[in-house]
This record gives structure tokens, sequence and C-alpha cells, in this order.
């Protein structure tokens, strides 16, 4: 949908302004309406130069009616001043024909952004705002869209290219970044390399791709470098299937615990008794070890040096179970908590452990144990919104459509506390 500016329409690729002139001066004139060329299809120069015609637009019919009443007051008391009205018109209308259009300052002609420069501007503004895992999806779907169209000027993309992108996008392969054989190659080349597979990436991973480009385009056009994104009207027709992560049984819960993995069993328990995100166990510092007098031990999850969290109900005071109370006990006293652990660390070495103990269920990830504690509260009957302030979940609507986050200040410590206490491992 284009722009609206007030007196002026798109021709084409120009901006036209046009103003119906009042009856009385149209007469005057000679001419219903002014008309001109704003010389521009940029919707914000074009704004700018439309208010430069509509004050000239103003100050022509305000001369007209000036002149039109002295020219009658000076000829009120001459007989025959009929007469004389066509020649007072000619008059004014020679004056005005002395002024000349409203002139446009010529702009020197800027050199045009190729995509490669956008891309290389955006990845930078995008570096300092998201965390490495975040940037480095980003940064990937980029590198792929730049491959083919960085020597391109940006203005120069059409839906075709869009099109073409998405074709090529959906033959790569699953394995295209796992291997150190793709590493640098364009996405033509990516493509090539993958025809020697069957497999190619799901729908989902597509559309985060797609997504990420069509970002970038907007970005573009805050920033001026295009007037509008051409690929927004270009749709992914296949649909995501939802791929859900499977809740851990208890007998896979036992064989994990039972492996006691020197790098992972404690963060696994961590987990699995306060439904924390890999990302929020791993970030802990001793420092986040809340103690509150009878009630005992909290997890305050909260932004630090080493994560952020994903949603502002992500911050949230989660008591100790009895069972961490001795996991505590052989962790750091001072720092980070878990100092040699990040999350891939974290996720690839629970794909290890997996194969190890041949749990090959589909959909069986680590974040699996956030469902397996949401499940565990469920079967001991605590309602839903109890259990979103626990696991830092938005605030669940109640039976009746109350939404608590709204109008409810959340339950108390106590309660969350007789809530983890319920939590048993299973044996």
């Amino acid at each position: 949908m284009s722009a609206q500016i007030q007196y002026a329409y798109l021709k084409g690729q120009t901006w036209l302004y046009r103003r119906n002139y009042p009856r009385e001066v149209a007469v005057v004139l000679g001419s219903q309406a002014l008309k001109q060329s704003l010389k521009t299809g940029d919707p914000k120069l074009a704004r700018k130069r439309a208010a430069e015609v509509n004050t000239r637009y103003e100050a022509t019919v305000a001369q007209v009616l000036e002149g039109a009443q002295s020219v009658a007051q000076s000829n009120s008391s001459i007989a025959g001043w009929s007469d004389h009205r066509q020649g007072a018109l000619a008059c004014l209308r020679a004056t005005l024909q002395l002024s000349e259009a409203v002139p446009f300052q010529k702009l020197s002609r800027q050199p045009k952004t190729t995509v490669g420069e956008a891309v290389r501007e955006y990845l930078i503004k995008r570096q300092r705002e998201l965390r490495p895992g975040g940037f480095k999806s980003v940064r990937y779907s980029l590198e792929l869209f730049s491959s083919k169209y960085g020597d391109r000027p940006l203005v120069s993309l059409a839906r075709e290219d869009g099109r073409e992108f998405l074709s090529l996008v959906s033959q790569l392969s699953p394995l295209v970044g796992k291997s150190p054989v793709t590493r640098g190659l364009g996405l033509e080349a990516l493509v090539r390399w993958s025809t020697r597979g069957t497999e190619t990436i799901t729908v989902r991973t597509q559309r985060r791709i797609w997504s990420q480009v069509n970002h970038f385009l907007d970005w573009s056009v805050s920033r001026d470098h295009l007037a509008a994104n051409p690929l927004k009207a270009v749709q992914l027709d296949q649909k995501v299937r939802p791929a859900s992560y499977a809740v851990p049984t208890d007998d896979e819960v036992v064989r994990l615990l039972r492996e006691r993995d020197p790098a992972l069993h404690r963060v696994l328990l961590v987990c699995l008794l306060s439904g924390m995100r890999s990302g929020e166990a791993v970030g802990l510092r001793r420092e986040d070890v809340v103690a509150k007098g009878n009630l005992g031990s909290f997890f305050h999850v909260q932004p630090n040096d080493r994560r952020q969290l994903k949603t502002e109900a992500a911050e949230r005071l989660v008591p100790v179970h009895p069972v961490l109370e001795e996991v505590l006990a052989e962790l750091p006293r001072h720092g980070p908590l878990f100092p040699y652990l990040t999350v891939n660390i974290v996720t690839k070495r629970f794909a290890w452990l997996r194969n190890r103990l041949q749990l090959d269920r589909p959909g069986l990830v680590f974040h699996g144990t956030r469902k397996w504690f949401i499940t565990q509260c469920e079967r001991t009957g605590v309602p839903e919104h109890f259990t979103a302030s626990l696991v830092g979940h938005k605030s669940a609507r109640s039976e009746n459509g109350i939404t608590y986050g709204i109008y409810s200040a959340g339950i108390s410590d106590e309660q969350k506390r007789g809530i983890v206490d319920q939590i048993r491992l299973p044996t």
C-alpha cells in the first residue's frame, strides 16, 4: 500500500501534485487547478515538496483574492465597471504568470547501496542487539541472501528474486553448516552440494530464513535504502508442522540420572526440579541463591553477564528443592555455579548421552526436562497459573477468562515452596 500525501498522488514512479482553485480564483487564472510534478518517487521527499507547492498555492489564491478586491474598490465609483472587468482580469493574469513554478533543488545522485553493503551495515547493528545464538542465525540467513544478490543494488530487487531465493533455500540439506566442506560456500554452491543427499531443511527453517531476510529489507526501508520491501508479497506456501518436544518418561529420567554424567548430572537435576530452561540454569551465579528464612533457599532467575532472559515473565523466584540443597553444596561458593557449561555444551552432551543410553524416541531433547517439571505440577493438581509463575510463562487465564498477570499480584513464596516440595524424582 502506497503512502498517503495530501493533494498528491503516485503515477507510475513519480508523485504528482494537484489542487483545485476556488471558483472565483479559477475564473481569474483561467485554470481549474494547480498541477505540478514533484519529480520524485520517494514518499518522504514527495511529502516535503508537496508542502512547498502547497505554500505557493495558498499565496497565489491570496494574491488573486486581494487583487480582485482592490480592483473592485478602485472601480466601484466608475460607471460601466463591467466594461473594465476584462482588463482587470488580464492585468491579474499577467502578474501571476511572472511567478514560476516552485523550483526543486536538484539533488546530487548518490551511489546506489548494494545488497552486500546493506547486509554488512545491518549485521553490525544486530550484533550489538542480539545474543550470540540469535545473531548466528540472522548472520547465516543474510549471508545466504548476500551470496546470491550481494553485488546487486538494493533497489533492483523484485518479486522474482524472492521466489528464486525461496526455491533455492528449499533445496538445502540439513547438513549444510555442519560439514567443514560447506564453509564459505555461496547459496548456489550449497544447493549443488546438497544434491548428494535426499533430505532437505524443514519448512520451519525455511520460514525462519525468509523471515530474517524480510526483517532486513524492512530495516532497509526505515533507513531510506528502499521505498518499500519488494519481497513482502512473496509468501512461503508450505505450512509449518509443529514438532513438539517429548516429555521424558519416569524410566527415561531414571536412566539419565543413574548415569551420573560428570558434565550434565547436576544441571540435569536443577532443571528437572525447578523447570528452568537450560540457559537459565547454566547462567546461575552463587548470588542468585537467596535465603528466605523458614522457607529455605530460592533461585532468583534474573538477567546477568552470562545470559539474558527470554521474556520479562522469565524473571522469577523458584524454591530450591530439598534434593538440590546437596547439589548446591558441591558447586562453587562464588561466581557462576556452572562456569564451564553453555547451552551449546548442554545440548550436545545430552544428545551424546541419549545415544549412549539408546533413548532414540523422537523429540527427546534436554528441553524436555522443563516439560517433565510442568507435567509433575499438573499431576499433583497445581493450577495452571501457579505453574506459569514458577516456570516463567506469561500469565495464564483462569476458567472464567481472568488474566492473572493483570489482576493478580502472583502467588506467595509459601505457595511456591509447597508446590516444589511436592515434586518427587522417580525411583
